[in-house]
């Protein structure tokens, strides 16, 4: 009996289906004929109405066009869909003899090991594990799906039926990790495969459909923490994504219409994102295993650290635009996505070598195992187009610090893309804020952050009622500068308990605050308020909270929200090593220092301060054009200046020429007398800016006192002299020394930095024909003092056109 037991199938080990689903499914068949019947007598009354009208042929065959491809679409889904769902019923045997991108982990990765037995103990509790995620399903993503279709407009959104059928998923490696990992915890990799024989219907906008064939495919990490003294030895689990998973699934029923590129990808895109919403990092599905086990130590966020990202272009793009002369350019855009987290470049029109110069920053939770996706697509009225995407391995990030690269994009036939990425740990100390502030303000960026707050929201109690005998559905809002996060409602109660935890990245903790409402879902009134000043926290021990009540207002005198807070200042990886190397110790002398162009601005006393040895040649710069006097510049005592300004202010290496310091004014009319132009030019290397300063023109020769020039100055780089590379100050009249001060800059790499020139021209508004030219000059950027050093600012000797043709 026992024998014969274990060879029943998992269909006959269930139970029969009751009256209602055979009924449901009989209604499924009449619905299923009905449409195949309607759709036929559709397609014959089309042809027979093109016929009876007079058309052209073309509105026949257009239509036969797209269902044709409609349907080649499908069956290359369909084939996909089948070959997936026969590797997972297989065995090792057949998975190994099937195509080579099919085969498991553990057959490529040495520290994968084969899991044969947990595919075995997969089939045997699936059932019991079928049960909880049809729950999941129901309480968790179907609430959220209703809300993200309601913003497309399609309302009524809801599961009828969940089978996930026979087939559990399968596992095709596992990695257990045992270095550096916490003596508390057990750190596993599961590389996931589902390809099940599920059955879900729902109804959308009073249309039934379904799913079938729901495939998803990842690599999931499974956290057991913390381990405890007493059964069941683990105190719970935390189950994750690293990456957004891939899925797939077939449309079925009345909806199937949705199946079509465009309109599907609207449902494609919602599951996704529901998916992500729940369990892929920063989300995590957390599982208590103990009563014992605090919420906290579970759900309570844990990043360990945040990556710093700079899109700052990309060249030789793909021509996906179709313009009269054939293919046109494109209307390139950028999507990076760290795990669930994802940001959005602008779109820039008619290029292919576009400059986003787009920041963002992104949680890590998992340095090992995380990726950064790039993935740049043609906007389109209709349906983007794919231009490529690049991959980069989050831990070679966290290994170097920073990185600063260009990466082939792949699902291309050309195309290149620009990142750096920097990496920020977590501390601590609050000393290291004054660091982090000066960094955020050399970068000029203004929603770049200097710190990482995570809240953990326990519970509230003793909340005032929102209507007259009833209790509240409360939830609650939490918002820290412009991200707001919002926990789930608790429903008929004034003692909720939410345990979810939030992050938030923060510009300033000296100036940002935490605020808090809580919110009756029924009214939409505020029945509860709180606000934290952040810079409280930074008085704390550890700068966090741990379990505190806080009193809420505008409530009851009892009314209370239970909350942990920590704070956690943006630290360089790398950092703490160069200042340990590097010892903080000014020059004992005058002597000992170079002196620079920037440092000599800094007093116009000519004393000259002694500099901080960390401190950036770009803020530098920035310092001095924030000084109201006029600073001293760095020329030769001949008259005549050279097309390459000196490099420092001291004696030049071996050399004759003695350097002296001048006014920023010139008495002098250049060697070719046509006036000289004063410009500073920087290049910030952790921005990969071209700083170009315009500050002014002193003796333009009058040459005609009735006709005095209205001088303006336009810029290039070399070579090329792209229109994209062009820059031009405003227009100054009737003046023979105008001053400008204005500011440009150009995002260039250092690499192609030593290998371009500036060309600087001249030029007067008034002519007949065009603008004449006044003067010109050409600046060499391939100088150590632009490239990497503090900038030049300098007197050049405007030119005779003539000389640069």
């Amino acid at each position: 009996m026992t024998g014969a037991s274990k060879e029943l199938s998992p269909e006959k080990q269930s139970a029969p289906p009751d009256a209602s689903e055979v009924a449901k499914t009989k209604d499924d068949s009449i619905m299923s004929l009905l449409y195949s019947f309607a759709k036929k007598v559709v397609t014959v009354g089309i042809i027979y109405f093109v016929g009876y009208m007079g058309w052209s042929v073309a509105w026949l065959i257009t239509p036969v066009i797209l269902s044709v491809a409609r349907e080649s679409w499908r069956k290359t889904n369909d084939t996909r869909r089948s070959v997936a769902k026969a590797s997972a019923l297989a065995n090792d045997k057949d998975v190994i003899l099937a195509r080579l991108h099919d085969l498991p982990a553990w057959v490529f990765f040495p520290d994968v090991e084969r899991c044969e037995w947990l595919n075995k103990i997969l089939k045997q509790v699936w059932p019991n594990a079928n049960f909880y995620a049809k729950n999941l399903i129901k309480e968790s993503i179907e609430p959220n799906i209703q809300q993200a279709m309601a913003a497309y407009k399609l309302n009524g959104f809801k599961f009828d039926r969940m089978i996930l059928g026979t087939i559990p998923p399968r596992i095709g490696g596992v990695k257990v990790y045992d270095k550096n990992v916490s003596r508390n915890e057990i750190i596993m990799d599961l590389d996931l495969f589902y390809a099940g024989d599920c059955d879900i219907s729902f109804a959308l906008s009073g249309l039934r459909g379904g799913i079938k064939d729901f495939q998803i495919h990842g690599t999931v990490r499974v956290i057991m923490k913390p381990l405890i003294s007493q059964m069941p030895l683990i105190g719970g689990l935390q189950i994750f994504f690293l990456n957004n998973p891939n899925i797939d699934f077939n449309l079925v029923g009345v909806v199937d219409l949705l199946d079509m590129p465009g309109l599907s990808d609207i449902l494609r895109k919602i599951i996704v994102e529901q998916v992500a919403a729940i369990m892929v990092l920063p989300n995590k599905l957390p599982i208590v295993l103990s009563d014992g086990v605090p919420a906290l130590s579970l759900k309570m966020p844990e990043p360990e650290g945040v990556l710093r990202i700079h899109v700052v272009e990309a060249k030789d793009l793909m021509k996906k635009d179709i313009s009269v002369l054939g293919k046109g350019k494109s209307d390139p855009y950028a999507i990076i996505s760290v795990g669930a987290q994802q940001f959005r470049t602008q779109t820039i029109d008619n290029t292919v070598n576009p400059k986003w110069d787009y920041w963002c920053e992104a949680f890590i939770h998992a340095e090992s195992g995380q990726t950064l996706q790039v993935v740049i697509n043609d906007e389109d009225a209709g349906e983007d187009e794919l231009l490529g995407r690049a991959t980069v391995e989050i831990s070679s990030v966290t290994k170097n610090g920073e990185i600063d690269t260009w990466l082939t994009l792949e699902q291309a036939k050309h195309g290149l893309v620009h990142l750096r990425m920097t990496w920020f740990k977590l501390s601590s100390d609050k000393a290291d804020l004054k660091q982090a502030l000066g960094e955020t303000q050399h970068l000029r960026v203004t929603s770049m952050s200097t710190a990482l707050l995570t809240v953990f929201i326990d519970s509230a109690k003793n909340l005032p009622q929102a209507r007259q005998q009833s209790q509240p559905d409360p939830y609650l809002v939490l918002s820290v500068g412009k991200k707001n996060e919002q926990t789930s409602v608790q429903m008929r109660t004034d003692a909720p308990v939410w345990e979810q935890g939030f992050t938030f990245l923060v510009g300033n903790p000296d100036n940002d605050t935490l605020q808090l409402k809580v919110i009756d879902q029924k009214t939409g009134n505020t029945i509860g308020m709180l606000t934290y000043i952040l810079s409280a926290l930074m008085e704390k021990k550890n700068l966090e909270i741990m379990s505190q009540p806080f009193q809420l207002q505008k409530s009851g005198p009892e009314s209370k929200i239970v909350m942990s807070l920590s704070l956690r200042i943006l630290k360089r990886y790398r950092e703490q090593d160069a200042v340990a190397t590097t010892p903080d110790k000014a020059p004992s002398s005058e002597a000992d220092s170079v002196l620079s162009p920037e440092a000599a601005a800094l007093s116009h006393q000519g004393s000259i301060r002694k500099q901080d040895s960390r401190k950036s040649t770009t803020s530098a710069i920035m310092e001095q054009m924030s000084i109201q006097e006029e600073p001293f510049v760095v020329s030769t005592l001949n008259t005549v200046m050279m097309a390459t300004p000196p490099r420092s202010p001291n004696l030049s290496d071996g050399g004759t020429e003695l350097l002296r310091r001048s006014p920023s004014t010139t008495s002098s009319a250049g060697s070719a007398g046509l006036g000289r132009i004063q410009l500073t030019v920087a290049f910030n290397v952790q921005r990969q800016r071209l700083l170009v300063i315009v500050h002014k023109i002193n003796n333009i020769p009058l040459k005609d006192p009735s006709n005095i020039p209205d001088p303006y100055v336009k810029l290039y780089l070399l070579p090329g002299r792209s229109k994209e590379s062009k820059r031009k100050t405003n227009v100054v009249k009737d003046n023979c020394d105008p001053v400008f001060d204005t500011t440009f800059e150009y995002i260039i790499s250092n690499a192609e930095l030593v290998n371009s020139e500036l060309e600087v021209t001249v030029c007067t508004q008034k002519g007949f024909f065009g603008s004449p030219v006044i003067g010109m000059q050409k600046l060499s950027l391939n100088d150590p003092d632009i490239s990497s050093g503090p900038g030049i600012k300098a007197w050049y000797d405007l030119l005779p056109e003539s000389k640069f043709e």
